[in-house]
């Protein structure tokens, strides 16, 4: 009997891993589309101020950012703030965006390690769950459930192995009995 339930959890080990493996695809594209989508957006906002520094600057923001911040006036200074905070987002999302020009394990594993805060809380929270039935999908899907499957039956294997080691040591320490 305990070997029927140790197979059936190992089918809903295995499946549960199995959708779980299916949906970081679907998270990495559904990333990947956010961060692209707010480099879009900051990067029309800065065109406007990327033209005057073109105009003025030979194309260096930097400079025209400087000029803000040197004025006098303080509403030319808090706009130099604003313009060197959007270039520095626009920078962020350049590079987040150049890291995800890779395979699918590279992408997920950049998202887990160094995926933008603002973005995953973003994605997160807007996340839509979809089983995605293509080759990559399925693949990670199977990969995971392997890994997942692979890890339980080692866990339930060193358990077993450690008490089958603590019943012998009882044993053994037990005094004879008489007879």
């Amino acid at each position: 009997m305990t070997d029927i339930l140790y197979r059936y959890l190992m089918i809903v080990v295995a499946c549960i891993a199995l959708l779980i493996g299916l949906q970081v695809p679907n998270f990495v594209d559904q990333y990947q589309k956010r961060v692209d989508a707010h480099l879009r957006e900051v990067s029309v906002n800065l065109q406007p101020f990327q033209d005057i520094a073109n105009k003025y600057f030979a194309g260096d923001m930097s400079k025209l950012i400087e000029l803000h911040r040197n004025s006098i006036e303080k509403p030319f200074q808090e706009e130099g703030a604003a313009i060197e905070k959007m270039v520095q987002r626009k920078l962020r999302f350049e590079t987040d965006m150049a890291a995800l020009q890779t395979g699918l394990p590279q992408k997920a594993l950049h998202v887990l390690l160094h995926g933008d805060q603002e973005l995953l809380d973003e994605a997160l929270g807007q996340y839509s769950y979809a089983v995605p039935l293509n080759q990559d999908a399925l693949l990670f899907g199977a990969g995971v459930a392997i890994i997942i499957l692979l890890a339980v039956e080692l866990l339930l294997a060193l358990a077993r192995f450690a008490g089958n080691a603590l019943t012998g040591k009882l044993r053994r320490s037990s005094p004879p009995q008489a007879q």
